[in-house]
């Protein structure tokens, strides 16, 4: 249920709304913005009398939402939500360049491409520490040593690092990692969102290989009703009967996520094409599309990559996509 509050509402009155609103079990969600304050109600709203609400005087309007994802719902929180990691801010008109290898192979290697990267324009270093592997005799990342290459990358260039986590059993390793991906093998790790909901860190949620944008936002769901508002929603492809990519990027996902929610929606052609010359024009149509960033591999040599170099765009290449995109932001402003 959403109670849209007068403008100019006394605080008094609001609290002592919220705090009657709270005596019945129910959780509140206040959304402040320019023009109007909407409580979003959690819990069994059944009991609650519509008719007696929208009678007070700094009521507005009452409704009920119908859809199962409430903490995400645009509804709830009509003005977009803006995510900041460090002075990076993603959402709400700010545009964020994420990117770095597929998984962190040494610290020279990711030294080096952290500060091309930022040479290029990038806001956020991503790199892969634990790597969810299709086949378990492929690379499977440094682990714990990727996570301190990582932070060693971070104090050269200042970028924050953004790293998949894959179990509630190494969440202690990811205390000083600035934004944690939830990769889409995970999007549906039910106890592991929860656990990010206890969190007051950035979450990067993409979405699972073969899920609905329903199913997306209700894992979103699941991290912001522990807690944690700070979610981040990433398209990434799914599997659909293409024959001549990884997966296919879904761009429609992108305007139907904002018509959604408030959470900020950012795009990964890497992934979704799994062919570096195809990540170029996905990130162009991504951006024309309205997201709201984009993370994009980028590795000093590819051919030789240990995970993914065939979608990895080298970093003389990403500078010149960067241009690009920043034209394509500007012709659709």
């Amino acid at each position: 249920m959403i109670v849209a509050l007068k403008r100019g509402a006394s605080p008094e009155k609001e609290s002592q709304l919220i705090d009657w609103l709270k005596g019945m079990g129910l959780g509140v969600h206040i959304s402040r913005g320019e023009f109007q304050t909407v409580l979003g109600l959690i819990g069994d709203t059944g009991r609650v009398d519509m008719d007696l609400v929208a009678s007070l005087d700094i009521v507005d309007t009452v409704s009920r939402v119908t859809e199962t994802f409430k903490c995400c719902n645009r509804k709830f929180h009509p003005d977009d939500t803006v995510v900041q990691v460090g002075d990076v801010k993603i959402g709400g008109g700010n545009f964020a360049l994420i990117a770095g290898p597929c998984s962190v192979e040494s610290e020279d290697q990711i030294v080096y491409i952290a500060k091309a990267v930022k040479a290029a324009g990038a806001t956020l270093l991503r790199g892969g520490a634990f790597k969810p592997r299709t086949s378990p005799y492929d690379f499977q990342g440094l682990k714990a040593t990727g996570l301190e290459y990582l932070k060693i990358a971070r104090q050269e260039t200042g970028l924050p690092i953004v790293s998949e986590i894959m179990s509630r059993a190494d969440l202690e390793l990811f205390e000083d990692v600035d934004v944690l991906q939830v990769g889409a093998r995970n999007m549906q790790n039910f106890d592991l969102l929860r656990e990010l909901g206890h969190l007051n860190k950035p979450i990067l949620l993409k979405r699972g290989l073969a899920n609905t944008l329903k199913e997306l936002l209700m894992s979103a769901e699941y991290i912001m009703a522990s807690g944690n508002e700070n979610v981040i929603l990433c398209e990434r492809g799914i599997r659909t009967f293409s024959d001549y990519f990884r997966n296919t990027l879904d761009l429609s996902a992108v305007p139907m996520l904002h018509e959604l929610s408030h959470l900020p929606v950012i795009v990964d052609p890497s992934h979704a094409t799994g062919i570096a010359r195809m990540v170029p024009p996905m990130a162009l149509a991504a951006t024309a599309a309205g997201c709201d960033g984009l993370i994009i591999e980028v590795h000093n040599d590819p051919q030789n990559a240990l995970c993914d170099g065939a979608q990895s765009l080298k970093p003389e290449d990403y500078a010149d996509l960067v241009k690009k995109v920043m034209a394509v932001r500007e012709a659709v402003k």
